[in-house]
């Protein structure tokens, strides 16, 4: 995952605020947020590896893949 599309995704989900960017530079608050970003993106690849480790053929591994997206937002 590149910094743009940290960017673009959380642009999208409304957490980007002033906090982010104070006179045109980076707050330093980016930094925590996009090593957050790669945290989540490491835990995700993992939990994908076991789910593709432990299917009997790809398509099982897509499908249990595909219902960790199933999930109640967070309101």
């Amino acid at each position: 995952m590149t910094r743009d599309d940290i960017i673009r995704m959380a642009r999208e989900a409304g957490v980007i605020t002033s906090l982010f960017v104070l006179d045109g530079k980076d707050s330093g608050y980016f930094y925590l947020f996009e090593r957050f970003a790669n945290l989540i993106a490491a835990a995700e690849r993992e939990a994908c590896a076991v789910i593709a480790f432990n299917a009997k053929t790809y398509i099982e591994a897509a499908n249990a893949i595909r219902a960790r997206g199933n999930y109640e937002k967070l309101d």
